[in-house]
């Protein structure tokens, strides 16, 4: 059995992927932006913001939360999110350490 593409890679190159995955479509883009413009949880207001759907609203709100770059907490029949503030922490280290990476040691090539 072959391996998956992703074995192929270390788990760095795979988190970066993930991260870069997340930020590809403006409506997480969107979410994250409106989060951190409230800064505070959202409990349902996103449809209204975002202008999307209930369910395509719900499927990018998993994908944040799956990479734990967002939380949620039910409160009573609804689910109210906000930043994980120390994954996103983490995630800017880990994103700035690749985007930063031709800062280092800068050589002449070509």
């Amino acid at each position: 059995m072959g391996l998956a593409k992703t074995e192929m890679f270390t788990d760095k190159q795979n988190e970066i992927s993930l991260f870069a995955k997340v930020f590809g479509h403006p409506a997480r883009v969107a979410i994250l932006q409106h989060l951190f413009k409230i800064n505070s949880c959202v409990c349902g207001d996103l449809v209204n913001e975002i202008g999307l759907a209930q369910p395509t609203i719900s499927q990018h709100l998993k994908e944040l939360k799956h990479l734990g770059l967002i939380k949620g907490n039910v409160e009573g029949t609804s689910v109210c999110y906000c930043i994980h503030q120390e994954n996103w922490t983490a995630m800017k280290t880990v994103m700035s350490e690749f985007l930063n990476q031709d800062l280092i040691d800068k050589q002449e090539c070509c």
